[in-house]
């Protein structure tokens, strides 16, 4: 009973933590971890106790494996490099650098626990990473960035904590050090491909949908324990499973499970990762009561735990700024992959926010381990203090560095025209298949229909929000309303005892599943595409400038030349439609086709991307 109490207790804290966060617009995380703190001192919660084995068996598998799902492995492979420099090379220096420090600060503690510390406080977490970086707004590499790191790192700095452990019995040497590795990472790899292609042959050839999520909610056990269970990285075998299977999800037959692993995995995330920032909180007592007997003292062990604290924040930036522009000293990788602003690297610097792993790891010391309670403190002083120090400043950071997150006004011309795109090779695909037999009014239907999902996209970007609502909006809103009267009338004659069970649960399955499609398209088309009052030119012309500008011939092979100046990267390339210059984005760093505009007045840009042809007015923000 006292479990099931307790369990309900933690997710009760957990959602309204949740909608508390959101409505008064504070970072859900930081909010939890506080109410973890402030619970663990109250009289009438209970000690609850961090089992280790349920952190890194339980919770990390399932947390990694839902936040790789939602990571894209060509991102992820071209940002390779700075991704291994963080995750793997990051690591290695952290433990190293912070475990010389804890053994300076206390003599007493083994070098090797020293170590070990190290090893624990190194990799940034995936779950704080990924919840706070999507908050503040970031630009999408780094979000990536981020996302990779957090979610390898932790495979290597389990395996130095392992190999630290070995050198605290005396049971350690080089080549056995060596050899570690070797099976962590090849060992990795190849139970994470084995089991991703394992599961995925079998959920394409499963059809029912129950069975399809409970193999997708089984992958990350499927991927972790064979390969904990060879010594291997159970970790790195999550993510390769996970990176693995998130591609070739969308390509894979039966849409409705894939709708079920989408909303199951959502369930579990939001659960699982809000639940660990609760726990790290209701740790805080438990942990600082352990120390008050060491015979360090209190107040040498509270003054090294900060200095320790404060060598966790400096390293990072210290790794960070080399391991970005020391690379592009090669001219070959600096004409692939040009240096990033300073602000990014600044940004990648903070965001080193540490989380739950830091905390079961460092449970996992022996504990017959002299001094371990000190160590366990640090540890946790280290996940607070990254947490609210990093993470509260984290969002003024980047606004004081002016650096821009996507546009959204970016995204929905680059979503109507993916869509558009889409929609004309389902058409073409219609009129392959089409015969002399198909009745008209059918062929008629599809196209229709067909063609109004690709023009809703092309609305979001239609109407000032204080106009009329558009065409998909109403329809939206009309259908929803019908279905509400369609699912009181199935529920009246569902009382009345007419009909059977299963044949009223049919219908109103169907009605929810329309309901939900009309759900997601009202809160697609209801989001502001953030011009605050940008619009598409309708038919009759409202825009001038749109009418009168000229064509010119787009270059055979475009490029920015301020881009190419500045050592930026262009997301997308511009063209001015007045002289024809060429400019980036408003997703770019450098934004060059707005600035282009600000400078000359030149009102009318069109896109020369592959396939696009749209024009846009900054003078009246309008599409044409």
């Amino acid at each position: 009973m006292e479990v099931a109490l307790g369990l309900l207790a933690l997710a009760s804290v957990v959602c309204a933590g949740s909608a508390l966060g959101r409505k008064i617009n504070v970072s859900v995380p930081l909010l939890l971890v506080l109410a973890g703190v402030v619970g663990s001192f109250l009289p009438f919660v209970p000690d609850i106790e961090l089992n280790p084995e349920l952190v890194l068996v339980g919770l990390l598998p399932p947390l990694l494996y839902a936040a790789v799902l939602q990571t894209s492995l060509f991102d992820f492979g071209s940002n390779r490099r700075a991704i291994g420099l963080l995750s793997v090379g990051y690591v290695i220096f952290g433990t190293f650098a912070v475990g010389f420090v804890v053994w300076w600060l206390f003599p007493e503690i083994p070098l090797a626990a020293a170590i070990a510390l190290g090893a624990v406080v190194a990799p940034p977490d995936a779950v704080a990473a990924t919840a706070i970086a999507r908050k503040v707004g970031m630009p999408r590499r780094i979000v990536t960035i981020l996302e990779g790191e957090s979610l390898v790192n932790d495979a290597t700095a389990l395996v130095c904590l392992r190999a630290a452990i070995a050198a605290i019995a005396g049971t350690v040497s080089a080549a056995g050090l060596a050899g570690g590795f070797l099976l962590a990472a090849g060992g990795g790899l190849v139970v994470g491909l084995a089991a991703a292609y394992v599961l995925t042959q079998l959920r394409k050839r499963i059809r029912n949908v129950a069975i399809n999520t409970t193999l997708s909610l089984m992958a990350p056990f499927v991927a972790y324990l064979p390969a904990e269970a060879i010594h291997a990285s159970g970790v790195l075998a999550v993510v390769v499973a996970g990176l693995v299977m998130g591609t070739k999800a969308p390509s894979m037959p039966n849409g409705a499970a894939r709708l079920s692993q989408r909303s199951n995995w959502d369930t579990v995330q939001f659960l699982l990762e809000n639940s660990v920032f609760l726990l790290i909180g209701l740790q805080v007592r438990t942990i600082i009561e352990g120390v008050q007997g060491d015979s360090l003292g209190a107040a040498r062990i509270w003054a090294g735990c900060a200095v320790i604290l404060l060598a966790v924040l400096l390293l990072r930036p210290v790794w960070v700024f080399p391991a970005t522009y020391l690379p592009r000293l090669v001219p070959a990788i600096r004409r692939k992959d040009p240096a990033p602003p300073w602000q990014y690297a600044a940004i990648v610097s903070w965001a080193g926010m540490r989380g739950v792993v830091t905390l079961a790891a460092v449970l996992v010391l022996p504990a017959d381990l002299e001094h371990r309670s000190v160590l366990v403190l640090a540890a946790m002083v280290v996940v607070g203090g990254t947490l609210t120090l990093q993470g509260f400043t984290l969002p003024s950071l980047v606004r004081l560095l002016r650096v821009q997150g996507p546009d959204q006004r970016e995204d929905a011309l680059n979503q109507a025209s993916l869509m558009q795109l889409a929609t004309a090779a389902g058409v073409e695909r219609l009129q392959e298949l089409r015969t002399d037999a198909d009745p008209p009014e059918v062929m008629a239907m599809l196209k229709r229909r067909t063609q109004e999902r690709g023009l809703a996209a092309w609305e979001r970007l239609g109407r000032p929000s204080a106009e009329a609502a558009t065409p998909s909006q109403r329809y939206a809103h009309l259908r929803l309303a019908m279905l509400d009267a369609e699912r009181t009338k199935v529920l009246e004659l569902r009382r009345g005892g007419g009909f059977p069970h299963e044949v009223l649960s049919s219908v109103l399955d169907r009605l929810d599943v329309e309901e939900s499609m009309l759900d997601a398209a009202v809160e697609d088309l209801d989001m502001p595409s953030g011009g605050g009052g940008e619009g598409v030119a309708q038919p009759g012309g409202v825009c001038a400038h749109l009418e009168s500008a000229p064509d010119p011939g787009v270059p055979a092979h475009p490029y920015c030349a301020d881009c190419a100046r500045e050592g930026t990267t262009p997301v997308h390339l511009r063209m001015c439609l007045a002289c024809g210059t060429v400019g980036c984005c408003d997703s770019s760093p450098g934004t060059h086709a707005s600035r282009h505009f600000d400078a000359t007045g030149h009102p009318v840009m069109r896109s020369i991307e592959p396939g696009e042809d749209w024009r846009w007015c900054y003078e009246d923000d309008l599409l044409g």
